[in-house]
């Protein structure tokens, strides 16, 4: 995302940051962070691709797609580094790209945590906080960050165009 962000989006994106905080706080003191909470999370996080609401597995990862599709283009025209590599490996750009990634997932996030809750009143009648950030996160930010970096190159090579920093 090269150009420069809305005030709606940097909100949003804040919005998005302290709510996961918030949640995982919650979390850790409603449930407390034990080996048995842990293992009823992971269950029943990967028990909710087989029940109601099970459209958002595609769904929330097809926006991220979307998300990155756009930015990695972006990417290829401006010619920057690949968003992975750099968030991996640059200390003085890690925090900007990672800046840039949640503005644009913040909307799909939010969207996620929203769902999830609702799945999680449906399904348990109870609400673990920590759970939600946990899918929301998965399916919203991971599918970003794995796409956006392999988008860039595919538009890059489509270009005939080589990075910035692979020119010599």
């Amino acid at each position: 995302m090269t150009e420069t962000p809305s005030k709606m989006q940097i909100l949003m994106a804040r919005l998005a940051i302290l709510l996961v905080i918030g949640l995982l706080i919650a979390g850790a003191t409603l449930h407390g962070v034990s080996r048995d909470v842990l293992l009823r999370g992971w269950r029943n996080i990967l028990d909710r691709p087989g029940g109601p609401m099970t459209f958002r597995f595609i769904l929330q990862p097809a926006m991220a797609a979307i998300a990155a599709l756009h930015d990695g283009i972006k990417d290829a025209r401006t010619g920057r580094s690949p968003y992975l590599w750099v968030i991996l490996t640059s200390r003085t750009d890690r925090g900007g790209r990672l800046r840039e990634g949640l503005i644009s997932t913040a909307r799909i996030i939010l969207l996620g945590l929203a769902m999830d809750t609702i799945y999680q009143v449906i399904v348990f009648r109870t609400y673990y906080p920590g759970e939600a950030v946990i899918v929301a996160a998965t399916l919203a930010f991971l599918p970003y960050l794995a796409l956006r970096g392999p988008i860039a190159r595919i538009a890059r090579w489509r270009r005939g165009d080589t990075p910035a920093d692979e020119a010599h």
